[in-house]
């Protein structure tokens, strides 16, 4: 499959996601990127998980498939630096965006312009395959190369399971990769997905996972959640 370059396009909340030709998908809903973000992966997983966090505890560990935008990660490191939670955050990607894609970001309803911009580089620009502290409460950690072939983190708290639509991307949503994640996730972890299909539930369920069901954001009558007893 010859891979071709996304496209910007403008969601109904104003914020910004990509068109990928190549799958015929975009990145996050074009009812809003930024509220599907929040309402999935911040809301259903990592506010969840820092709930139980106490002071003392090993930082939270987190792994997201498909890094993408850099949305997820950007919402992710707001979150640990407003309630002082050490994150190691693990992003995997295969195709990442180009500079002149990721120059071109912008996210006007997260704050100060110029922060949220400096924010977005910093990610970006982060080099792969490697741990960078960008903050005292937010380590990434970015892995250039194809979920079905890499070896996971472990101890792994959160999981944000972004990929592209099993229609799209079927090898993406093996039962065997769910259950490598089960065997490197910790018990509570959290793994929540966009997409609600009764194959990917019975797959995360023979896979270790407590799975329910839950609304989803706008455009979205439903999303998964999983968790490790």
């Amino acid at each position: 499959m010859t891979h071709r370059a996304p496209e910007l396009h403008t969601t109904e909340d104003g914020s910004l996601t990509l068109y990928a030709p190549t799958f015929g998908e975009h990145y996050h809903s074009m009812h809003g990127a930024v509220q599907e973000s929040e309402h999935i992966y911040l809301g259903l997983a990592l506010r969840e998980r820092m709930s139980s966090w106490k002071e003392g505890d090993a930082p939270l560990r987190l792994f997201e498939v498909g890094f993408g935008t850099g949305l997820n990660a950007l919402l992710s490191w707001r979150e640990a630096e407003e309630r002082h939670i050490p994150l190691q955050y693990y992003s995997i990607e295969k195709f990442p965006i180009t500079p002149e894609i990721y120059e071109a970001l912008h996210y006007e309803g997260l704050g100060q312009e110029r922060e949220v911009k400096d924010q977005l580089l910093r990610l970006h620009t982060a080099p792969w395959d490697e741990a960078v502290e960008l903050s005292p409460f937010f380590t990434l950690h970015k892995l250039r190369g194809d979920l079905t072939t890499c070896t996971f983190p472990e101890r792994l708290s959160v999981i944000y399971y972004d990929a592209f639509s099993p229609e799209s991307q079927p090898e993406l949503w093996a039962e065997e990769l769910f259950q490598r994640l089960g065997k490197v996730a910790c018990s509570g972890a959290i793994l929540s997905t966009y997409c609600a299909k009764g194959e990917v539930r019975r797959r995360l369920q023979r896979s270790g996972f407590l799975v329910e069901r839950l609304p989803g954001p706008p455009g979205k009558r439903e999303v998964l959640r999983g968790r490790i007893p």
